[in-house]
């Protein structure tokens, strides 16, 4: 574990600023060991975040969640003023997650790690199989069967959604628009979507655009922290573990497992 912090300054930041300055100094620290062009051999970077509920707007603004790309700017600019290198296309991802990944490099007093991704972590494409069992309101099936080759499996109201852009979304996790359960009545047609990440070989669920504050919301509640998560940005996805209990609108609950029945 790598500790930014002095002996005589022990507690972690208390606000976004500090943490934000935290997060960029760990990560310049680290870009610092590939100067003269190392750098591009590095994919990407992501950085997992495990927090408390209440914490979780500060690690989000710490990252300018609602600015696309501003974060992943700044630590361009790191790799600039070093001579890193990094190659055009690489890739730049906050994660959230109940637990850091073994693989990441933890960063003492900010519940968040680290994880650089190079090509000989990239070459393996993972799967799995996971199951999402609805619990309250009523979808279309009772229990679905999660694919990691399926890709993205949207979440909503009605089969079919249409978007501002006029653009149509087909909701593989569809509640019926004609049901009369309770549970269903603040679903949104574009509420959230699952779908696997090879690198944290993990399935990721995200809030869409109906499904984040203040017109709707998503939360997530494990079996070891019965604090719930609330996805406030679309941006920002969270690493579902065995037992989730996901929470759309007010009512309807889904759980997820990677066991069947």
């Amino acid at each position: 574990m790598f500790n930014l912090f002095s002996k005589n300054t022990p507690e972690k930041p208390q606000d976004v600023k500090a943490i934000r300055e935290a997060f960029l100094v760990f990560i310049k620290q680290e870009l610092q060991k590939m100067e003269g062009g190392e750098g591009k051999h590095i994919k990407g970077l992501q950085l997992f975040i495990c927090c408390d509920t209440a914490e979780c707007f500060m690690y989000e603004s710490a990252v300018f969640a609602e600015e696309d790309s501003r974060f992943k700017n700044e630590v361009q600019r790191i790799a600039d003023d070093f001579a890193i290198d990094l190659p055009e296309n690489w890739t730049f991802e906050v994660l959230f997650a109940e637990e850091l990944p073994e693989k990441a490099i933890k960063i003492e007093n900010l519940n968040a790690a680290l994880y650089i991704k190079t090509p000989e972590h990239v070459v393996v494409q993972k799967s799995g199989t996971a199951y999402l069992t609805i619990l309250a309101g009523e979808a279309e099936q009772k229990v679905y069967v999660l694919k990691s080759e399926e890709g993205r499996l949207n979440i909503g109201r009605g089969k079919q959604a249409q978007d501002n852009d006029g653009f149509f979304r087909n909701n593989e996790i569809a509640f019926p628009d004609e049901s009369s359960n309770e549970c269903n009545k603040y679903i949104s047609r574009q509420h959230a979507h699952i779908e696997w990440n090879n690198e944290a070989a993990s399935f990721m669920l995200f809030a869409d655009d109906g499904g984040v504050p203040p017109r709707n919301k998503v939360k997530i509640r494990s079996k070891a922290d019965h604090n719930p998560v609330k996805l406030t940005f679309t941006e920002l996805g969270f690493v579902l573990n065995e037992g989730d209990q996901i929470i759309l609108g007010e009512s309807a609950v889904m759980e997820f497992s990677y066991n069947q029945g």
